[in-house]
């Protein structure tokens, strides 16, 4: 049987979804659909060729590419003035700012919207891709490709929804031009291993924006927090970001309407943020990145979340710069009054990520240890799987992997006829919540005693 990325990647749980196999296929044969977690998978719609592999030379994921060190070393190395930081890759300034045009109605500071429309605006590129709403309750978003500037002010903001690349990928391929594209970590990484296969593609993709990620979520993650909000069911309307003027910007509020015009709306603080901190409705494949800040984009985006910004409703951008161009066309864009930035040190930006960068990086190589003692297939990282870790985090790790597991089963069981039965998830839920707390407890009387009885031994000693 030939190798592909549904019998080595979708089979062992490592697919991301991100589409660009489906999308580079030579005889499209993969077929973007989504599974039963609400989460996109390739599958194939009939027999692929026998030793192709092409889509495994793409995927993310997979073992025997390379990895985001040399991908970023051949792409940024030799540019003049270049640093490295193992937390954030390649990198040649960094700064804190945001749009005032485009700010009100952008996720953050608005600093993408502004840096896309700018490009197409001056012609540096022909087409921006970007994630868009679809007009559809089974897909609420996708991909899209513009060539207008006003179209773009439809894709602001941030969505925590599956979407895949395929038919963008088949839009490049097929149309001439320079093209700009947003992506999170995981998709630029594919992106950039499908620019060493396809010639076309690495001369049209002109411009990477990247996007700082802690997790991605299934569409399930939707349909939980909409239920949540009392607006269940199909829905027509979703924004994630929401910004309240009387609350911090780290305190938004997702916001929800359905076909029946029902409105819902919860804040962070209020139901949010535990379905998110807990890693619920995430993705399998997520648990092996290691990649914070977009290390393959020309520029990356994030939210100012530093004390001294956080507390502006506003919202406000950092900003990650690779390559001169871009840096050169947002100085100009501040020199011009678009925009309005300062630098701040990359050990600030770091700071403002320091949660991600701790699960993420820093707790790889205990995830890889506890998969592969499991039983589970991981891929290989630039770290290697280690049981060296602090016990309350290793306790902590194995929980959220417990949640985010049952999170896609007990889901499953109770979501029927487009609705979901909130009350026995939230049961199903506590369960493991309770189990957080008790273990914590005990975990934390431990190190106590622990510390006790060490101080003791010193003193007769």
């Amino acid at each position: 049987m030939s190798q592909n990325v549904v019998n080595t990647i979708v089979a062992n749980e490592l697919c991301i979804g991100c589409g660009i196999c489906a999308g580079i296929c030579p005889q499209n044969v993969l077929l973007m659909k989504f599974n039963e977690y609400g989460e996109y998978n390739p599958y194939l719609e009939k027999d692929c060729l026998e030793r192709c592999e092409l889509c495994l030379h793409v995927c993310p994921f997979h073992d025997n590419n390379d990895n985001e060190n040399e991908l970023g070393t051949s792409l940024y190395g030799n540019t003049k003035d270049i640093k490295y930081l193992s937390e954030t890759g390649y990198y040649l300034d960094s700064f804190v700012g945001y749009s005032p045009d485009f700010r009100q109605n952008s996720a953050s500071g608005g600093m993408i919207t502004w840096l896309l429309t700018t490009l197409l605006r001056k012609k540096l590129v022909d087409f921006v891709i970007t994630v868009t709403v679809h007009k559809e309750p089974d897909k609420l978003f996708q991909y899209t490709v513009f060539d207008d500037e006003i179209s773009i002010l439809t894709s602001s903001g941030s969505v925590y929804y599956p979407v895949e690349m395929s038919q963008v990928i088949k839009s490049i391929l097929a149309k001439p031009g320079r093209y700009a594209i947003v992506g999170l970590p995981c998709f630029l990484k594919g992106l950039r291993l499908a620019t060493q296969k396809n010639k076309k593609l690495k001369e049209r993709i002109t411009v990477t924006v990247g996007l700082v990620c802690g997790q991605m979520k299934s569409k399930h993650y939707t349909v939980y927090l909409s239920t949540l909000a009392n607006a269940g069911g199909k829905l027509q309307k979703v924004n994630y970001r929401g910004k309240s003027p009387d609350k911090s910007a780290s305190n938004y509020y997702f916001h929800c309407v359905n076909e029946n015009g029902d409105e819902g709306k919860i804040f962070w603080n209020d139901g949010v943020a535990e379905a998110w901190v807990n890693r619920w409705f995430t993705p399998n494949a997520c648990n092996f990145c290691d990649d914070v800040f977009a290390e393959l984009a020309d520029v990356t985006f994030m939210d100012a979340w530093l004390p001294e910004y956080s507390h502006d409703s506003r919202g406000t951008n950092l900003a990650i710069m690779r390559t001169l161009f871009i840096n050169d066309l947002i100085l100009k864009g501040n020199k011009e009054k678009q925009i309005n930035i300062d630098k701040i040190s990359m050990k600030k930006v770091i700071e403002s990520q320091h949660g991600v960068i701790d699960f993420k990086q820093k707790s790889l190589s205990y995830r890889l240890y506890m998969a592969k003692t499991n039983g589970l297939k991981v891929p290989v990282k630039r770290v290697e799987m280690l049981n060296k870790i602090n016990f309350l985090k290793r306790h902590d790790i194995k929980i959220k992997y417990e949640m985010q597991k049952a999170s896609k089963d007990i889901f499953t069981v109770n979501y029927k006829y487009n609705a979901l039965n909130i009350g026995v998830f939230r049961y199903g839920m506590q369960i493991c919540l309770n189990k957080t707390k008790i273990k914590k407890f005990s975990m934390m009387l431990f190190a106590c005693l622990l510390f006790i009885h060490r101080q003791f031994k010193k003193i007769l000693r």
